[in-house]
């Protein structure tokens, strides 16, 4: 019995352990559904923007109240980690508070450090619940942010608020059995949680232990639950933030990413010498996408990371005029292509050949046709998140497969293809308008 809890804990870190890498291994594959994509130049811009965007927050301060919360919720999240290494050895170990004879008087400094961004995680969640609940900002109630998504956001909060009080009766409780068990070494005076001390004073020991005990074990395994739950939720974002930045697009903004094989074509018509690559072209399978295997692997991994914050629908000109197109359902409806597809393939099924596409069954054309290409949505994504990408690949999709643009988009192909202009006017006729000007 007295390696017991030892036993435990080691089982349920295998099981938990054993989980998480069936589940990574499935989101990695869902990713690779996409087609392949060199990002390995400019190593240093990369980086660059992964340390700015991803861990400095640098695009979530153009709002500054939800920013400064989120902060807290993100360093508190990084720092209260290093307690959780502690919980972690202690469990294996059979110890408690393993730090505390090591680091001496620091300890007490660490532990009140902790526990200021544990009150100021709880704190924060409860604004962003308020916010969400209560104040019902807009954005988080769109029509794509059905009963799922909403209760998602919510959970994720209500989760690090238990977990954070679980913290803080562990420590009331285990300050008063500081007094009278040796097991339990000194910790010191801890602000916070010493005004619970109140609430269990009076306790036997044994009614203390089981209680310091239980908010242990419910502080890890509920950490442990939400590490697995993080990678169903909307909140992945929390660890795909990092590659997301580092492969994001670093060319500038506005410049639409060309089909080559297109490209050499058009060169090779117009007599522009190319360098012929030392083999044959592929044929080209389609032009466009109509499903998640006609994107990239970087646009399936922008789909995962998405937050779903709305940042980028508040800011969209389209969305604001009440047209249909709304980019952060762009990217929940890849996200929810990709998994569709990786769970058919993983228990056998038909997978791309279920009947479905991305297009048509996921997003539609009203949607993608509305999009004015203005990168209002890229501009505003605190993760480099890039939906105008998927939405011109489909554009391309349906212009050059199905010659399903609108009647007044082929007009303007058909000027820009034989006047080289929108308008149609001979080239020669362009400058009038300066003859004119000569004349007055």
């Amino acid at each position: 019995m007295e390696y017991l809890p030892q036993i435990l804990f080691l089982i349920t870190l295998g099981i938990v352990s054993f989980i998480l890498y069936k589940r990574i291994a499935r989101i990695r594959s869902n990713i690779m559904l996409g087609k392949e994509i060199d990002l390995k130049n400019h190593k240093s811009e990369r980086l660059n923007n992964m340390m700015l965007i991803a861990f400095g927050q640098k695009k979530m301060f153009k709002r500054p109240v939800p920013a400064f919360l989120h902060f807290l919720i993100y360093f508190g999240f990084l720092v209260i980690n290093l307690e959780v290494l502690e919980f972690v050895i202690d469990g294996l170990t059979g110890n408690h508070r393993i730090f505390a004879p090591l680091l001496g008087g620091v300890y007490p400094v660490l532990m009140n450090i902790f526990e200021f961004l544990a009150m100021a995680v709880l704190i924060s969640c409860v604004i962003f619940l308020i916010r969400r609940n209560i104040l019902k900002v807009k954005r988080f109630h769109a029509k794509e942010m059905t009963s799922w998504p909403t209760l998602d956001a919510n959970l994720i909060l209500v989760i690090e608020i238990v977990l954070m009080l679980a913290i803080l009766t562990m420590n009331a409780s285990d300050q008063l059995l500081q007094l009278s068990n040796e097991h339990y070494p000194d910790t010191g005076t801890l602000f916070f949680s010493s005004n619970l001390i109140p609430l269990f004073e009076g306790m036997s020991e044994g009614s203390l232990i089981f209680v310091e005990r239980f908010a242990w074990w419910f502080h890890i395994v509920g950490i442990l639950a939400f590490a697995v739950y993080v990678t169903y939720s909307k909140h992945l974002h929390i660890f795909l933030a990092f590659p997301n930045t580092y492969y994001g697009d670093i060319a500038p903004k506005g410049e639409m990413r060309n089909m080559e094989a297109v490209t050499n074509e058009v060169n090779m018509m117009l007599g522009i010498q190319t360098e012929q690559p030392a083999e044959p072209p592929a044929e080209i399978a389609r032009f466009g996408a109509k499903d998640v295997n006609d994107l990239t692997w970087k646009n399936i991994m922008n789909a995962y990371s998405c937050t779903e914050c709305g940042r980028c629908t508040s800011e969209c000109p389209a969305n604001q005029t009440g047209k249909l197109l709304s980019p952060r359902k762009i990217m929940m409806d890849t996200r929810d292509r990709a998994e569709e597809v990786g769970k058919s393939l993983a228990s056998g099924g038909k997978g791309l050949e279920d009947g479905k596409s991305l297009l048509g069954d996921y997003i539609t054309k009203e949607e993608i046709n509305a999009c004015t290409s203005c990168n209002a949505c890229v501009e505003a994504c605190p993760i480099s998140i890039n939906p105008l990408e998927i939405i011109l690949e489909m554009r391309r999709y349906v212009a050059m497969e199905e010659s399903g643009s609108p009647a007044s988009w082929n007009s303007m192909f058909q000027n820009i293809e034989t006047s080289f202009a929108p308008w149609k006017f001979a080239p020669t006729d362009r400058f009038k308008w300066a003859d004119e000007l000569k004349e007055d």
